[in-house]
């Protein structure tokens, strides 16, 4: 194989409000930490377990940066797909630390809102297209109300058209 992947895919809940800052380069970064849990019943005792992680998002993308500050609040539900990236930084104490976070950079990425209108109350939205939902103009069929079919009027465009397309 010539080349490798760096690909994360996750779907949690925010752990905080996203935080907005502007680099020295005047680009604005938005971060927040999302949380995925895990959960499994116990063998042995029947008692339910949960497993959370806690991840570091770090959007650079100007479009998703801004969709994630003006719509996502702490609890919001998202699904999003980014790259992991490893940071050094020097902590307070003086001390020379690593850290990885989940990165959607300027021209990849995505960011996927999972909470609907009327869900919890945090993280609710409408997207501005008459529906609500988190992709921003699409859903799938099932979530779309029946659609309203009106008959062509007689004598324009559609009678010259043939249904019969050859491909």
């Amino acid at each position: 194989m010539a080349g490798s992947v760096n690909k994360v895919i996750l779907i949690g809940n925010l752990g905080r409000d996203p935080e907005v800052r502007t680099l020295p380069s005047g680009d604005r970064v938005v971060s927040f930490s999302l949380a995925t849990t895990e959960s499994w019943r116990d063998r042995n005792t029947g008692e339910r377990k949960d497993r959370t992680e806690w991840h570091n998002i770090s959007i650079f993308n100007e479009n998703l940066g801004k969709i994630a500050e003006q719509y996502c609040r702490k609890g919001s539900k998202v699904y999003l797909e980014g790259q992991l990236q490893t940071r050094e930084y020097t902590d307070k104490d003086g001390n020379q630390r690593k850290a990885t976070d989940v990165v959607l950079q300027r021209f990849r990425g995505e960011l996927t809102l999972l909470d609907s209108k009327g869900g919890r109350g945090e993280g609710d939205y409408d997207s501005g297209y008459g529906q609500s939902g988190g992709s921003f103009g699409r859903s799938s069929p099932m979530e779309r109300g029946p659609v309203e079919r009106r008959p062509a009027p007689a004598g324009k465009l559609s009678d010259e058209l043939d249904d019969d397309i050859p491909f």
